[in-house]
């Protein structure tokens, strides 16, 4: 179990087991894709506790990693302890009903109780920023990731993401997600851009959330007791959803070697770096961090 980090509160009880790729037994380590890393950012945002297990596509309820079983009706919540959970994900996966897409499910929570709506009490334009920068990564940027992970290097992307299969089965899905990929990018429309082109859009998309994330960093002063402490995507005291976003996409760009014109990118703005360190040192010390160099 994953302990908040926050009080729980008044907040409505409950027991979450997050299904995701574990990459070895226990491993304490974020992983290559941008929306596992978003939606434990964002229960551990909220103080939400929560286990982990390992995942399986075809079970999902929309056939993709990350999702949750939630169950509203545990016999105990506890918030320590630090053991990860390591089912199958069958069934209703630890008693519980089976939620996918981190969006839907962070809705969910908020619904139900489970966790606060970090965007509560935002202005109509604070909420539109917010919105922009989430639809920056997760409906733009994650296209030109995919590219150059799946396409441009398929080989180290499959051996990374199918590590879990013998190498015969790596060689068979590999193939069949690769063309997969190639044929949605291409009727997205990412696939048939030039490289160049593909790199230019990269970098104006990191470049505006650099210039974003600066602006923050320089609203929030950095001093007094609190120079070591996170500063958020908005510029306000605390958290908004687009911080769970902004982090999951940052980190996976600065630990995947799928993607090192990616990792290059991020490592050449020293603001995205200290962005995702500050949150990674007050929210996720349990947790191995990325390496300085490539």
């Amino acid at each position: 179990m994953h302990a908040p980090t926050t009080p729980l509160g008044t907040m409505t009880p409950a027991k979450i087991t997050l299904y995701r790729v574990l990459q070895g037994p226990g491993a304490s380590k974020h992983v290559w894709s941008p929306f596992v890393n978003k939606l434990e950012t964002r229960l551990r945002l909220a103080g939400v506790p929560y286990r982990l297990a390992e995942g399986s596509m075809r079970q999902a309820p929309r056939g993709k990693i990350p999702y949750i079983s939630l169950d509203l009706n545990p016999d105990s919540v506890t918030g320590t302890g630090s053991e990860n959970c390591t089912g199958t994900g069958t069934g209703t996966g630890a008693g519980g009903e089976m939620l996918g897409d981190t969006s839907l499910i962070t809705k969910r929570l908020c619904a139900e109780g489970v966790m606060a709506d970090l965007n509560k009490g935002l202005s109509g334009r604070e909420r539109a920023v917010d919105c922009a920068v989430r639809a920056l990564l997760e409906e733009r940027l994650v296209f030109f990731l995919t590219r150059e992970r799946w396409i441009d290097n398929y080989t180290t992307m499959r051996a990374g993401a199918l590590s879990a299969l013998p190498w015969l089965m790596q060689f068979i899905v590999g193939n069949l997600a690769y063309a997969n990929v190639k044929r949605t990018l291409y009727g997205q429309g990412t696939g048939r851009y030039t490289d160049d082109e593909v790199r230019d859009m990269k970098r104006e998309a990191w470049e505006s959330l650099d210039a974003l994330l600066s602006d923050a960093r320089t609203k929030k002063g950095l001093g007094g007791a609190d120079r070591e402490g996170p500063f958020w995507v908005l510029g306000r005291e605390e958290p908004t959803e687009a911080d769970a976003t902004v982090y999951g996409f940052v980190v996976a760009s600065l630990i995947c070697p799928a993607a090192p014109e990616t990792q290059k990118m991020v490592r050449s703005f020293p603001v995205l770096v200290d962005y995702a360190r500050r949150i990674h040192a007050r929210y996720f010390s349990d947790y191995d961090l990325w390496e300085d160099e490539v």
